[in-house]
């Protein structure tokens, strides 16, 4: 607005039309003096993702595929809850780094979002939910959050703005596999924006199997990150931990993560996944089976023992392939 000679008021003004009200056009937006609205629309194209495919599970759960200006698909997931909504937002169309029980993985990277398109998806949401309000955030959909930092951040912050969506920054999380230098540099952000590192194993052969795209982040550096993080920002980590049978659910396994998690207050959180399958929609990705009930427990039960703040997450969306690790515009 600055550059087109404007007062500063004019671009909350425009923010508030573009990602509070879904605007598809310069037209509509009658508190902006019509010679503005005359100069937005010569220099800029205004698009709203359009819906390509809407799938609803029975608990409730909602898929959303959207088809961006340029023809790339990307999805959010709608998590309805007694008291709160939930968006599971993407950050990017695909991804780059190949984890082996992830779906997005297996489509490679199309190209990051922009912040304006990640905030669209949550305007589809609230459109499809008028009575509900948007009360927590996730970037936990397609793609590395902060291999997109820019962007993601930018977003994080209109999500936050009470003009805009008003989220708690507190109830927005990142979900990231674990990026040391942004990890660092998110400790500096002056918000109270929450962070989880998906781990799925303490052990770095294993996790390297799991996770290939991130071999070069080790976990040693990956954890002294981590600690650091802590210890700036006085926040708590959470550490998502998908047991697979065979893998990672191993009385081994278990003492590398107390190891990992032996560290000084306020200390990791720990949330439990059961895997979600992916080989029967991809038929060239590996055959993982979730771990057994019996070592779902004895993780839990052993972390909890050590004193650390522990949860079962409950996979949701299953039904429509909307649960984690399972957006692949399928």
């Amino acid at each position: 607005m600055a550059d087109l000679g404007q007062k500063p008021y004019r671009g909350r003004q425009l923010a508030e039309w573009l990602y509070g009200r879904g605007a598809k056009s310069f037209e509509e937006m009658d508190n902006l003096p019509l010679s503005l609205r005359h100069s937005l629309k010569e220099r800029f194209d205004l698009w709203q993702p359009s819906l390509a495919r809407r799938l609803e599970d029975p608990n409730g759960t909602v898929r959303y595929v959207l088809e961006l200006g340029d023809g790339c698909l990307t999805e959010a997931v709608a998590l309805p809850a007694t008291g709160r909504l939930t968006v599971c937002f993407s950050t990017q169309v695909g991804c780059a780094f190949g984890c082996i029980f992830c779906a997005t993985g297996k489509l490679g990277l199309s190209r990051s979002l922009l912040a304006g398109e990640m905030l669209a998806q949550l305007a589809v949401v609230a459109a499809d939910f008028p009575d509900t309000r948007i009360s927590n955030a996730v970037a936990m959909g397609q793609g590395e959050p902060f291999a997109n930092y820019e962007a993601t951040l930018a977003a994080l912050r209109m999500m936050n703005n009470p003009q805009l969506f008003g989220i708690g920054a507190r109830h927005i999380t990142v979900s990231s596999a674990g990026l040391i230098p942004q990890i660092k540099r998110f400790a500096g952000e002056p918000e109270q924006f929450t962070l989880a590192i998906s781990l799925h194993s303490a052990e770095q052969r294993t996790r390297d199997y799991l996770m290939p795209g991130f071999s070069a982040q080790p976990l040693y550096k990956l954890r002294q990150a981590l600690v650091s993080y802590m210890a700036e920002t006085s926040r708590r980590v959470s550490l998502e931990y998908a047991l697979i049978e065979g893998v990672n659910d191993s009385k081994q396994s278990l003492a590398s993560l107390l190891a990992f998690c032996d560290v000084p207050a306020p200390g990791f959180h720990v949330n439990l996944l059961s895997l979600n399958q992916i080989s029967g929609f991809l038929p060239d990705a590996p055959a993982l089976q979730r771990a057994s009930s019996g070592a779902l427990k004895r993780f839990e039960q052993d972390l909890l023992r050590a004193g650390l703040s522990v949860t079962r997450r409950v996979s949701k969306g299953e039904t429509i392939a909307a649960a984690c690790g399972q957006l692949a515009h399928r």
